[in-house]
């Protein structure tokens, strides 16, 4: 036997690049397409019955236009005069005063919304808004806060709550406070049970303003867009409506605490000055009975028109004096808290009215600070600073002012004293009279003019307005904003398509079995002979005269990589077929290329040589008989243990023989180099079929005698571990000319067959020459 091992031949090697690597991983996915489809299917369905079981979310719009007008009276009216005019409304406060606590509280209090209703539908409870019946916590317990209460109407006097049946209309004690349901329609025992949920005040109004939104429209207008997401879009409706509702009754209040402060200072002037009128009548009217007055003559009214204009001088000091007066108590009585300044009637001097004017701005703006925010707030600080910076001012602007009218008083006084010197000419009665009625008429005028400005306040009062206007009123969209379907369908079909792949990659990762050639590849440097597809029919001889499928044809790409083999044309050629474990095709193999040799016309014998556990006398049925180890013990010869092969020419098989209890000893005695010998002399192939190297020695002992071995790697059955022993084994040449033959690759598998016999070859189709070899 020639031993050389100079072998460098490395036939049907191939380096795979990184397009046809990938191109294989595809393969292999779109080889699994059942498998996605399916997934796909079912997570679409999925998708499907998840939204059926989510109630629906819309959308709730409304919008409302901020006017650009100024808050407080009309200009017309006597706050005009007065100037305590505010600035125009910022479109950026509105909006927090709309999403304020404060508002919803009070339209979470108004519709009773910490109370909700649930009705049974074909996908679960849904909530709704208006429910048969109305139920009114007047004590709760915390364990209301946290257990659902299920209604049942027994009839339409009683009510069944979880279990236990109460009387409707009354007031009853339960496990969960005291309760007390009315209902709102005929209810009895057809009545669908509802699902009622209680919630904190706290919590509701949390929530609802989670879900409110208000934007303006664009940033040069302003207009203010409400947009609410709820479940139920009646109550969503409902909800914004109270909303604007009370956002404009808060704007009309917080308008009309000026004019009421207005209105309540002239009410008690006009008492003042109705008390001192009716005393100066009376005065009149005593004086003129007692003196029997009726006419003054021409010349006394004369005098006392004269008289009369310096004392409305002197009373119009005296209004000055005594509004300031006022104001300044005011400023002193309201040191230390806030409030609205009263008006200053009387008074013209225009940077006093500026002043008052300011104070009463930063006045409302603090106090519409403090609604939305805290006093500690830096905002509210600096309008306190301010407010205090201009009461100051203020107090030293009246004090001035004071002085002036004191002194304009002082001369008028004097001129009075003149006129007295000339009253003294008049007779007394005349004189006492004219007093009397200067009086009078000074009380009369202040009188007339303070009822006029009353009715002028209390008109702008009982019509003022707010400063906004509902543009459009909430209405709810047709189809609901969530759940997204296009949303769900993608997540979910997204996930049946991964699910696949994430069970086929995580099926590559754990797998330590040969997949595909690059695996046998990257672990040795073994040569690879050939491949051959998975034998699907199950048939253990595909190699006939005419057989034309893939793996027959593939087996004869095997015969002919044969040649590159040989060192010796002339001499036969011995064949060791071995594997890593049992089960991977080497006595298939073997068989088929021992009948693929022979139907070229070479003498071939294929050798049953796996003593422990033989399987190609079964394969081919026949009679399990003398064999290999009847030779080796000395009790046959060659001519007694060879067998040709059924159905086959130049085909021959020596069986196993009786399984001995030591193989491994049998196989080291010098009867099998003659028995290998002697089969050289008489065949032109001899193909040793022998156990599994990585499991027992049998083969190692076989290996001396062949001329080239051929090592047979199953796809998904071969362990990776095993390839780098055959690594080590080619690398130390333990084997003569070591080759592998990847078997059982399966027909997607594009990366191990890249030839695609069968657009040529079909066993189906008839053959169109002779005999094929």
């Amino acid at each position: 036997m020639n031993n050389d091992s100079t072998y460098s031949y490395v036939p049907y090697q191939m380096v795979e690049g990184e397009s046809k690597n990938l191109r294989a991983v595809l393969m292999r996915y779109a080889r699994n397409w059942p498998w996605f489809v399916a997934s796909m299917a079912i997570a679409l369905a999925a998708a499907y019955v998840y939204l059926l079981y989510q109630q629906p979310v819309y959308k709730v719009q409304a919008s409302l236009l901020i006017k650009d007008e100024k808050k407080g009276l009309d200009q017309s009216s006597v706050l005009k005069e007065l100037e305590i005019f505010t600035p125009k409304k910022v479109v950026d406060n509105e909006i927090e005063i709309l999403k304020s606590y404060t508002l919803m509280d009070k339209i979470v209090s108004r519709l009773q919304l910490t109370t909700r209703y649930y009705k049974p539908t074909r996908f679960g409870y849904r909530e709704v808004y208006e429910a048969p019946f109305r139920l009114i916590v007047e004590k709760p317990t915390p364990q209301l806060y946290e257990s659902e209460l299920n209604f049942a109407f027994l009839s339409d006097q009683t009510v069944d709550i979880n279990g236990k049946v109460y009387p409707l209309n009354e007031s009853v004690q339960t496990p969960y406070g005291r309760l007390r349901v009315f209902n709102r329609k005929p209810v009895g025992v057809n009545t669908e049970p509802v699902r009622v949920q209680v919630v904190t005040q706290t919590e509701a109004v949390t929530d609802f303003l989670k879900k409110l939104k208000a934007e303006p429209t664009s940033k040069a207008s302003s207009v203010i867009m409400l947009t609410l997401e709820d479940a139920v879009p009646h109550r969503g409706e409902a909800m914004l409506n109270e909303l604007i509702e009370e956002y404009n009754q808060a704007a009309i209040a917080d308008k009309n605490k000026m004019a009421a402060n207005t209105l309540r200072f002239i009410e008690e002037r006009l008492a003042l000055i109705s008390s001192e009128l009716a005393s100066v009548e009376k005065d009149v009217e005593r004086y003129k009975s007692n003196q029997g007055i009726t006419d003054l003559g021409a010349q006394a009214q004369n005098f006392l028109a004269t008289v009369q204009q310096n004392d409305v001088q002197m009373n119009q000091v005296k209004i000055q004096m005594s509004a300031l007066n006022d104001l300044d108590r005011y400023l002193k009585s309201q040191s230390s808290s806030q409030g609205l300044a009263p008006a200053t009637l009387g008074l013209a001097d225009p940077v006093l009215l500026g002043m008052v004017n300011r104070l009463s701005e930063l006045e409302l703006k603090r106090e519409q600070a403090v609604r939305t925010t805290s006093e500690l707030n830096p905002i509210v600080q600096t309008l306190d600073g301010q407010i205090k910076e201009t009461r100051t001012n203020i107090t030293e602007n009246v004090e001035t002012m004071k002085k002036q009218l004191a002194s304009t008083q002082q001369q008028l006084m004097a001129n009075n004293g003149r006129m007295e010197s000339m009253i003294r000419t008049i007779p007394a009665k005349e004189r006492s009279l004219l007093d009397i009625t200067r009086q009078q008429s000074i009380k009369n005028g202040l009188y007339t003019y303070l009822l006029q400005k009353r009715e002028e306040t209390a008109v702008s009062f009982a019509s003022t307005i707010s400063d906004s206007r509902t543009i459009d009123a909430a209405r709810a969209g047709n189809l609901p904003i969530k759940p997204v379907r296009r949303f769900f369908f993608l997540v979910f079909g997204l996930l049946g398509l991964l699910l696949p792949i994430g069970v086929i990659a995580g099926r590559d990762a754990l797998n330590n079995r040969v997949l595909r050639r690059a695996d046998v590849e990257d672990q040795t440097q073994a040569p690879i002979l050939g491949e051959l597809v998975k034998n699907k029919n199950g048939e253990a001889m595909v190699i006939r005269s005419r057989s034309q499928s893939v793996l027959a044809e593939q087996i004869r790409t095997l015969r002919t990589n044969l040649q590159f083999l040989r060192t010796d044309a002339e001499r036969s050629q011995v064949l060791l077929f071995t594997s890593s474990i049992s089960g991977e095709g080497k006595s298939f193999i073997s068989l088929n290329l021992g009948a693929s040799l022979a139907l070229t016309g070479r003498r071939t014998v294929v050798l049953e040589m796996d003593l422990r556990k033989p399987k190609l006398h079964k394969n081919l049925g026949i009679a399990h008989g003398s064999g290999i180890s009847n030779y080796l013990i000395g009790d046959a010869t060659v001519e007694e243990i060879l067998r040709q092969v059924p159905g086959h020419d130049n085909y021959f098989i020596i069986t196993s023989g009786p399984i001995p209890p030591n193989p491994a000893e049998l196989l080291s005695t010098p009867k099998l180099t003659e028995l290998i010998n002697a089969l050289k002399e008489h065949f032109d192939y001899v193909l040793i079929d022998s156990p599994p190297i990585g499991l027992v020695t049998d083969a190692q002992l076989i290996a001396p005698l062949a001329d080239a071995t051929l090592y047979v790697v199953r796809h998904d059955l071969t362990p990776k571990l095993y390839l780098k022993q055959l690594d080590t084994w080619y690398r130390e040449q333990r084997f003569q000319k070591l080759n592998v033959i990847l078997n059982a690759v399966g027909d997607g598998e594009a990366y191990y067959n890249s030839y695609g016999y069968g657009g040529y070859y079909d066993e189906k189709k008839p053959a169109r020459t002779g005999k094929r070899a």
